[in-house]
């Protein structure tokens, strides 16, 4: 008996734009990234959400928000 699943995950942009602030490492400048996550389950669309990442500009580093 073979049990087989196939979860696939997808991430589409939605936009960019300037954040405020500067990067703690490198004080370069910050971009928010706007993120669409959809989880598919053998080509049915699962779960969706919209999450929004940040970044440097400079060195390309991911940025985490704690608050």
């Amino acid at each position: 008996m073979w049990h087989m699943l196939v979860l696939d995950e997808e991430q589409k942009e939605l936009g960019r734009r300037q954040a405020p602030g500067s990067c703690p490492y490198c004080d370069g400048k910050v971009e928010a990234m706007d993120v669409e996550i959809q989880w598919k389950f053998c080509f049915l669309p699962m779960c969706f959400k919209i999450k929004r990442k940040f970044f440097c500009t400079s060195c390309a580093r991911r940025l985490e928000l704690y608050f």
